[in-house]
């Protein structure tokens, strides 16, 4: 008989809070236990997990952290599928918002011009602005609305290091990014990104880059509503270092 040695807690989010049919849950695990006998527990008690497995990304305490990653008692732990959309309410927008150096993340309508106004100053040749909008459509169907949800307190951390990334990466010299989370009403701004620097390559190169990244790196879902129904967006999908290696596991017994 196994010997239940931690305790973690686990959240679910997007698609799989619905293959669960919940956004949390409590895990008593061996001891030396990984996130890949984690992820085995989940796909043997919620078989509907095992066609998605390979794509999604997992985290420990808000970093992203490969399946060999061992596991100790008081873990976050976070599954996480493909992203770029969501709706869920396990927690208010509210108590989740926030902000940091180059990134923010609420649920207050964007004011682009109050991010630009934040990164131009004088002496910069160039500013660009890439202004994520809510439509109208999504594959000739007539969208009414969107849910955005994120693991909001990762997503700000993941957005501060894609600022210092293109900061490092490219001659500019400051960026900001602002995701919006909650109920969008077509024509609002989902996310907005303002870029300065000297020169106007730069400038548009980095916020190309970072809107890219965002959308592939960043733990933040949408929900598309229809007047015939909604669906979790198609995510894009996470880079193979984030997502690593999903085969074999342990085998090691885990409970609830």
């Amino acid at each position: 008989m196994a010997v239940f040695a931690m305790q973690v807690r686990v959240l679910f989010f997007g698609v799989l809070k619905d293959l669960t049919g919940c956004s949390s849950d409590s895990l008593d695990l061996p001891e030396h236990a990984t996130l890949r006998d984690l992820l085995a527990h989940y796909q043997q008690k919620i078989p509907r997990l095992k066609p998605i497995a390979a794509s999604l990304a997992m985290s420990i305490n808000q970093e992203y952290a490969p399946p060999e990653s061992r596991l100790k008692s008081g873990d976050e732990v976070a599954l996480l599928p493909p992203v770029s959309g969501g709706s869920g309410k396990a927690k208010s927008v509210t108590e989740v918002a926030g902000h940091s150096r180059y990134a923010a993340i609420g649920d207050q309508a964007i004011d682009t011009q109050a991010v630009l106004a934040k990164v131009k100053q004088p002496d910069d040749g160039a500013a660009v602005v890439f202004e994520g909008v809510v439509r109208n459509h999504t594959r000739g169907r007539r969208t009414l609305y969107l849910d955005y949800e994120a693991y909001a307190e990762m997503a700000l951390k993941q957005m501060e290091l894609l600022a210092q990334q293109a900061l490092a990466k490219f001659p500019i010299r400051d960026v900001a990014i602002v995701h919006r989370l909650g109920r969008l009403q077509i024509g609002e701004s989902s996310v907005a990104i303002a870029v300065a620097s000297a020169h106007r390559t730069a400038a548009f190169e980095a916020c190309r880059w970072l809107i890219d990244s965002l959308k592939c790196s960043v733990p933040i879902w949408k929900k598309e509503y229809f007047e015939d129904g909604a669906v979790w967006a198609d995510g894009e999908p996470f880079p193979p270092e984030i997502v690593g290696d999903k085969g074999s596991h342990s085998g090691k017994p885990a409970s609830k």
